[in-house]
């Protein structure tokens, strides 16, 4: 069912927002681990990445890329049981604020977007991430290319999850399934504390556009098969700053990164070489789609 909200100004209270369910105290992305398939897509483009000299910020296709913009086009969902803010329910002016969070964080490497709708649902069981693929082709909307969001009371513990880029067929379940799932209460002003600036939804697009966690493969191969970020054994908790958990390996850990599990507050930064991978990923596979 599609609800208008009605009466927001009384749901906005910070006390009603504040009093949710527990949150758990350490990032959770529940994003699942790329397949054989998937690693070998990447590959290629890795191999794509180091031909064209897109790592090479001299040659003429990296200088190409780097004036590059790409625009995508938004649809956030907010999936709730019930309108109070304890049972999923996020007003528009949270949905503004985790926009802005979403621009704010892609803009400066030329990635944009239009926000073309929210609409509101309430459904107990889809708010506890009941029924997905049921879920989601009744709400999705828009191609291949255009970002779905939905926001849910509970995600079976974890933040968010997404899925990955791959070559799916219009109106195939793997393309119903496509976009991002987020814990509610991440977004800006959230009660997931360490975790309410809304860079949960900068994580997980992340992984949309097609990227691995910093830590994929920890210590030893090519990690997230991004040149630029250095290897991590494992995921960062907090702000450890200096954190080396692969001294053998060049660079301190990427603690800053927005593909690591830090506090959101740790938070800064998207390396050129993903902003590379991100644009070819986009190209071969959500571009003309």
């Amino acid at each position: 069912m599609r609800f208008i909200p009605l009466a927001i100004a009384a749901l906005t209270a910070p006390s009603a927002f504040a009093a949710t369910l527990a949150v758990r105290p350490t990032f959770g992305c529940g994003t699942r681990e790329p397949t054989a398939a998937q690693i070998k897509i990447t590959e290629k483009l890795a191999a794509y990445e180091e031909a064209a000299g897109l790592n090479n910020p001299s040659s003429f296709m990296a200088r190409q890329a780097v004036n590059a913009t790409i625009n995508v086009d938004v649809y956030f969902h907010v999936v709730a049981a019930s309108t109070a803010l304890t049972d999923g329910y996020l007003t528009t002016k949270m949905v503004a604020d985790q926009f802005k969070v979403l621009q704010d964080t892609f803009g400066p490497e030329g990635f944009t977007f239009t926000l073309k709708g929210t609409d509101w649902t309430i459904n107990k069981s889809w708010a506890d991430d009941g029924a997905e693929l049921a879920m989601k082709k009744a709400l999705r909307k828009g191609t291949y290319r255009t970002l779905n969001v939905y926001f849910t009371r509970t995600l079976g513990g974890n933040f968010g999850y997404c899925y990955f880029p791959t070559t799916v067929t219009t109106g195939s379940d793997d393309f119903y399934l496509d976009g991002c799932s987020i814990l509610y209460t991440t977004v800006p002003g959230g009660s997931a504390t360490n975790y309410n600036l809304g860079y949960t939804v900068t994580h997980e697009v992340g992984h949309w556009f097609g990227l691995y966690h910093t830590f994929q493969g920890g210590c030893t191969g090519s990690g997230d098969f991004v040149s630029d970020t250095p290897a991590q054994a494992s995921s960062t908790s907090g702000c450890p700053t200096g954190r080396d958990s692969c001294p053998s390996q060049a660079g301190l850990d990427p603690i800053h990164n927005f593909m690591d599990y830090s506090y959101d507050t740790c938070y800064t930064e998207f390396t050129a070489g993903q902003k590379t991978r991100i644009n070819t990923y986009f190209t071969q596979y959500r571009a003309n789609k």
